[in-house]
């Protein structure tokens, strides 16, 4: 397994679709992870220090994790399969360890919430990552693939200039009006199903 670190998170290009970012923490190599906006703003709300009025689910979780004298110690991302990534959250809890089966972002959701360390096994970071070369700077080229993995080097690394979190204080108060919004119209549903079914809402 490799130490990674979150270097950030941003969008794509085109698709505006969520990637968070892993870093291996002894070199150069990037793991780039596409994932949804609820957890794309789970991450950003907590890296830029906000606070929503009521908790959230990865801040729920936390919660009760905490509440069972259990803490998370490692997230680690096991393997790639047919373009999906899965991860482990690692618990301990009165001295023996639990793992939970996880989507990348909900693990790195929470280690960002329980300073927890973040892992991606070998064949992950052999098969996924990508790798600068100092003397590729120069190349020319736009960040306009749909897939990172498409990039040459030269388009990733600026792709990567632009993607600390502090670049995205607007994108997370979108986010997080979305999240929002998308709660509120999911409580609708809710009371107009129970109402269509006779149930009080």
């Amino acid at each position: 397994m490799r130490e990674m670190t979150l270097y950030g998170v941003s969008f794509e290009p085109i698709g505006k679709q969520p990637i968070v970012l892993l870093k291996t923490v002894d070199d150069e190599k990037f793991l780039p992870i596409w994932i949804g906006h609820p957890e794309a703003a789970a991450i950003l709300m907590k890296l830029q220090g906000a606070s929503p009025p009521r908790p959230m689910t990865h801040d729920l979780v936390t919660d009760i994790i905490s509440e069972l004298q259990g803490e998370v110690v490692r997230v680690t991302v096991t393997e790639l399969r047919e373009n999906t990534y899965y991860a482990r959250i690692t618990i301990v809890q009165n001295g023996r360890e639990v793992e939970v089966d996880a989507r990348p972002s909900d693990a790195i959701a929470l280690a960002v919430r329980c300073d927890a360390q973040i892992y991606a096994e070998d064949d992950v970071i052999e098969e996924s990552a990508i790798e600068f070369q100092a003397e590729d700077e120069e190349q020319q080229g736009l960040v306009t693939a749909s897939s990172l993995s498409d990039l040459d080097p030269a388009e990733f690394r600026r792709f990567l200039e632009n993607v600390t979190p502090e670049e995205f204080a607007t994108s997370l108060e979108e986010l997080r009006e979305e999240q929002f919004e998308d709660e509120g119209e999911s409580d609708e549903e809710d009371e107009e199903e129970d109402e269509s079914e006779g149930r009080p809402a």
